[in-house]
This record gives C-alpha cells, structure tokens and sequence, in this order.
C-alpha cells in the first residue's frame, strides 16, 4: 500500500495567507486526500462524509468552510451548536460528537440529525424517549471503547451485542453504525489496526438479523489519521484543526 501524502506545515503559523482563505484551500486539500484514500482502497469519494468538528473554532472560519461547500458540522457541546446554528445557513447537516449529559437530551433531538456519540444504555433510552416526545426521528451511532480506557466512555466491543440489543427496536432513534476514537498512536499508522477492528465489531453486529437492514456506517478518523481510517472502511470522519486552524482557547 503507498504511503499517503505528507500533512506536514498545513496548520504553520508562517503560511502567508489569510485564516479564511486558508480554510477553503484546506477544505480542498482534505477533499483531494480523501479522494486519493478512496483510490487506495477501492473505494468512491461519495461514500465519505467529511463532519467539520467546530469546537471553540470563530463563525468566520465556518462560514468560510460552508462558502467553500462543507455541508456537514459537529459539535461537541449543544450550547455552542445552538449558538453557531442561530448564525450559519439552514442547510447545514448537524451532527452531535462530544459527550452528551442526559440533561441535555431533549435540546440535542432538537437541533442534530446525527448523534455520533451514544456511549451508554441510559443515553440512548433517553434520546428514543426525547425523539418519540417531539416525533422526530434520529441517525444514531454507537460510541466504542475499543481499548477498555478508563478515561473514555464507551460499549465494550468484546460483548456488545447483548448490550446493545434493545436498541434494535427503537422506533425514533434509528442506531445505522459504530464510531470510535481509539487510544492515541505516536505515529497515526498506528491506528491503522483499531479502526480495523472497529470494522471488525461492526461487522459482526450487522451481520445479526436484528440489525442486518441498517447501513453500518463507521465514524472514525480524525486530522492526524482520516486517510487510513477511510483505507479502512470509514464512512464519516470527523476533521477539525487541520480544517479550520487551531482552537479559540478555553475560556
């Protein structure tokens, strides 16, 4: 397999141009690596949703990305969602890929389409209740721990089955695929095996007749390692920092 092109210098603080012309140039570059990844593995470009993660980035870089054809938006907090919602075009696809508190459910039914980030039973029964309560309907992912890290949330994808085998028959929210962020890797070719197996646990769960009509869609893949995670069956990757620049700070 070829090796991908270098990213090296797209977030250097010396490039000369101005921050949103830079974003379009980005969004191109990212468009074009994503189409060499596809070549690699066989793959069409049109099978590949490329979510913009917007955490803590300013309106202007959004808008720039939106002007340059990006459709599809994540975001990590419903507050911040809502605020950059109420300001960019209706059109935009908004998709849901941080840690979500029960409390903020029935906002998030409200305002994303996709939720990436299903992690536990609780939220997801929480989500059907919200979506049944305002008849709407959801794309669900769920949120795998594929290295058992105690610091992450997540299904355990030695037994996810069993775990996840209500949700088969929920009517509002609609679970269509896996996402996952695996343990950090030095080197991103070493992730390279993760979202392998993340493909593998998929799989295996939508192989099962109960869930054998849906999709399996694979959220995975970030700005360091989207390229791989697309040579290895990814369908949404998630790309923030190399779009869009580094974040604002934490206020």
């Amino acid at each position: 397999m070829r090796e991908p092109p270098s990213l090296t210098g797209w977030n250097s603080a010396s490039h000369s141009e101005h921050v949103n012309d830079t974003v379009a140039h980005r969004l191109q570059r990212i468009r074009h690596r994503i189409q060499e990844a596809c070549e690699v593995s066989g793959r069409s470009s049109d099978e590949i949703v490329l979510v913009g993660a917007c955490k803590r980035q300013p309106l202007d870089r959004l808008r720039t990305a939106h002007a340059a054809g990006l459709r599809d938006f994540g975001e990590n907090l419903v507050q911040e969602a809502l605020e950059h919602r109420a300001e960019l075009p209706p059109e935009i696809n908004w998709h849901f890929i941080g840690p979500l508190q029960s409390n903020k459910a029935n906002k998030a039914v409200t305002t994303f389409r996709w939720i990436h980030s299903i992690d536990r039973a609780k939220i997801a029964a929480t989500l059907e209740r919200a979506a049944e309560r305002q008849n709407i309907r959801l794309h669900g992912l769920l949120e795998i721990n594929l290295g058992n890290e105690p610091s992450k949330h997540g299904f355990d994808p030695r037994s996810l089955s069993p775990q996840v085998a209500e949700f088969a028959d929920f009517r509002y929210l609609r679970i269509e695929g896996l996402m996952a962020i695996p343990p950090f890797e030095t080197e991103p070719e070493r992730s390279r095996s993760w979202f392998r197996r993340l493909r593998e646990v998929r799989d295996k769960l939508f192989s099962e007749a109960a869930w054998s009509d849906r999709p399996g869609y694979l959220s995975m893949g970030m700005s360091a390692d989207f390229g791989i995670a697309i040579e290895e069956g990814a369908t949404h990757v998630r790309v923030g920092t190399l779009l869009f620049g580094h974040r604002d700070p934490r206020p």
